[in-house]
């Protein structure tokens, strides 16, 4: 049994930690990149529209009706193009640098400010300043909206003061008028700070997330590894020992890889989990065999019968005389019946053992196309015999449950084919009758045995229930059975029962456990609708069924 200490633990927690940071520090690069180049085509738009505003707008603001080319023109095309070089050079030769956006924040607050000027104050103009707010925080960082903010701040206070009527339109204006647009412009910091905020505690959750998938998925890519390292070691002394077999073991190598395969691809570790479980035990069988057969090889008495060869080639020339009356010679005949019957048993306990190594292999032959044949489906909803679904969970685990002696009793109810997504629903019952047997033979009992039901719970629901004589739980475990990561196996991973509960609400239904205690065994209920023809359908459904727990 395998078992992880403290330390161990912490090493998997500070890998997370750190596999997180480094992906939320690429998202966060990406993403100040990416709005980098955003602001560089912005700024090339505005300088075109500030000289179309220098044109159209600023002579008649100015210079009352008169259509004339202004100063405000030269101001627009230079002043403009100024402004904006800065952050489009940047832009293209260095985005994601800190420098970068905040070079950015201040030439869109001097946009703001210029475009404000060539309007001649318009109040209407003045709302560029919110709209630059909103686009810098694209960037999710506050700090470059500070930045802008304190540019803008500076511009109302300077021109409010020296320049009232390029900046509110008028001559005269209270010097302090420039606190009530700060103001403004303060209060929109404040929810856009708040957005970025959240939005990067979001984009951090994510990173946690992905990396804990990236940590499962090479946990699951490590035990695929070391099954496989274990059957590479099995097919070679396969090879030695039985050169006949070899065949037949690279067979089974090509079938296991396929099943390991396709059991990632169909997102199913659990279900593999369980599937290599069982050729596991199926392998511990066929080591067994290979080790009593050649331990019988080695005690043969092959040796025994070399050396009566030699023997009788050396008295060649007086057999008759050595078998009459040489000691040795009057042993011989007896000794020659007594190697014949020894050969024999050996002849006959080899045969049995290799009928016995053919009888697994084809087990683990017959396991790995069960999987196959669902692991291949993809999400799709069809008609499904649930009895037969069940069947072929036991199936799987039929070799795991005859060696440790846990009956298996049926109830099963006439039911319709169920139309639903046959792939998730073995997922479900392959785990629940793993978890029933492991369950069962942990007592000791003798009487082991778990319980296979079908039937309806309403007009549009059935249910599938197993059930066992096993360990049973506690209230408290049961409050926390189907938590992601919670378990009680020693080497367990707490993925199978929080999959399957997912798995069952994905269908329409829910997946429920019930103990009256330890040591009184527990039984675990699938609820599924009779039909389910697509997600839509699920989410239109009322939740009436859920874990009970």
């Amino acid at each position: 049994m395998a078992s992880f200490s403290l330390s161990e633990t912490s090493t998997t927690a500070g890998s997370l930690a750190r596999r997180a940071d480094e992906l939320y520090a690429w998202h966060q690069q990406v993403l100040f990149a990416q709005t980098d180049r955003l602001f560089v085509v912005l700024m090339a738009l505005q300088w075109v529209g500030g000289i179309l505003m220098a044109v159209l707008v600023s002579p008649q603001t100015w210079i009352a009706h008169t259509s004339t080319l202004h100063l405000h023109v030269w101001a627009a095309v230079f002043l403009g193009a100024l402004v904006s070089s800065a952050p489009i050079l940047m832009g293209l030769y260095y985005p994601g640098a800190v420098l970068t956006r905040h070079v950015v924040a201040i030439a869109q607050a001097v946009w703001s400010a210029l475009l404000i000027h060539l309007s001649g104050g318009r109040i209407e103009t003045h709302f560029h300043i919110f709209g630059s707010l909103a686009f810098l925080a694209f960037y999710r960082d506050w700090k470059v909206l500070i930045t802008a903010t304190v540019i803008m701040a500076t511009d109302h206070f300077v021109r409010g003061f020296w320049w009232p009527q390029s900046i509110y339109g008028v001559f005269l204006e209270s010097p302090y008028r420039w606190i009530e647009h700060s103001a403004w412009v303060v209060f929109e910091d404040i929810f856009l700070i708040i957005a970025c905020l959240r939005s990067r505690q979001e984009g951090r959750n994510i990173c946690e997330k992905r990396a804990a998938l990236e940590l499962a998925h090479a946990e699951v890519e490590d035990r695929v590894k070391q099954r496989t390292s274990q059957l590479e070691e099995a097919r070679s002394q396969l090879e030695v020992e039985f050169g006949e077999h070899r065949k037949t073991q690279k067979e089974r190598e090509q079938l296991f890889s396929k099943l390991a395969t396709a059991s990632r691809k169909a997102g199913m570790a659990e279900f593999a989990a369980g599937v290599l479980h069982n050729v596991g035990n199926v392998l511990n069988s066929i080591g067994i065999s290979t080790h009593l057969l050649s331990e019988r090889l080695k005690s043969s008495p092959a040796a025994d019968l070399i050396r009566v060869g030699r023997l009788i080639d050396s008295q060649q020339d007086q057999l008759a005389t050595f078998l009459a009356n040489d000691p040795r010679g009057q042993k011989l005949p007896a000794f020659i019946h007594r190697l014949g019957e020894t050969i024999m048993e050996d002849h006959r306990q080899v045969t049995e053992e290799l009928a016995t190594l053919e009888k697994h292999v084809e087990h683990v032959k017959y396991v790995i196309s069960v999987q196959q044949k669902f692991a291949k489906t993809e999400s799709l909803y069809e008609p499904v015999s649930l009895a037969d679904l069940l069947d072929d969970a036991v199936r799987i685990n039929n070799d795991s449950l005859s060696r440790h002696g846990v009956a298996v009793e049926r109830e099963y109810k006439p039911l319709p084919e169920v139309v639903t997504d046959k792939h998730k629903v073995m997922q479900i019952l392959v785990n629940l009758v793993i978890n029933a047997s492991q369950a069962a033979s942990a007592t000791g009992r003798i009487d082991r045995w778990i319980k296979l039901r079908l039937g309806r719970s309403d007009d549009t629901h059935v249910f599938v229930q197993v059930a066992d004589n096993g360990v049973g739980m506690e209230p408290a475990v049961l409050a926390k059975l189907f938590t992601h990561g919670f378990t009680t196996k020693e080497n367990g991973h707490g993925f199978g029962l929080h999959s399957g509960a997912l798995a069952a609400k994905e269908l329409g239904g829910s997946l429920a456990a019930e103990s009256p205690g330890e040591g009184k065994g527990a039984t675990f209920t699938l609820f599924i609708p009779l039909r389910c023809d697509s997600s839509d359908d699920i989410a239109d459904r009322p939740r009436e069924l859920v874990a009970r727990v």
